[in-house]
């Protein structure tokens, strides 16, 4: 199993939001950002966008006029992929409790799930081309569902 670039970037990305976590190595100055309101909601609206900008490979290879984009926009999913811990860690430094552990998770465990991609384990069997699809599609679909009702939820209760 040979890892790409993105795979390599995206676990180092994510051993390090690890161990931030377990160790509790927080930055005292990113954790007051993150109490402040407008700072969520703006690193949210940059969580949001990326969660939505990822479907995009989705329609790309399913619109049949789009599907010239789809190598490049895969590569796009990839590296996006990748830096998508950073982008976590600058929104939250914890895991949340209730539903955002949840969502944190499943976030967190999509995200290497994709590092761990048909290109990296070269798998050429149709069932476990299926088996990947479908669990990585499944987890984005829970993720966009808590996401929506996680931002419901902030405006609703703000």
């Amino acid at each position: 199993m040979a890892l790409s670039k993105t795979s390599i970037l995206g676990i180092i990305f994510f051993l390090a939001f690890v161990i931030q976590f377990l160790f509790k190595l927080n930055w005292e100055w990113l954790f007051q950002l993150q109490q402040q309101e407008m700072y969520k909601r703006w690193t949210g609206l940059l969580l949001a966008v990326f969660v939505l900008f990822q479907w995009l490979l989705s329609l790309v290879r399913t619109v049949k006029t789009l599907k010239k984009f789809a190598v490049n926009m895969q590569e796009i999913h990839k590296w996006l992929g990748a830096i998508s811990p950073l982008l976590f860690y600058m929104h939250s430094i914890g895991l949340g409790y209730g539903y955002l552990l949840l969502l944190s998770y499943m976030f967190l465990a999509n995200t290497v799930l994709g590092y761990f991609n048909l290109d990296v384990i070269k798998k050429s069997g149709e069932i476990y081309f299926k088996g990947w699809m479908i669990a990585h599609v499944a987890l984005s679909l829970i993720i966009t569902i808590l996401m929506v009702f996680h931002i419901t939820m902030v405006f609703y209760y703000k």
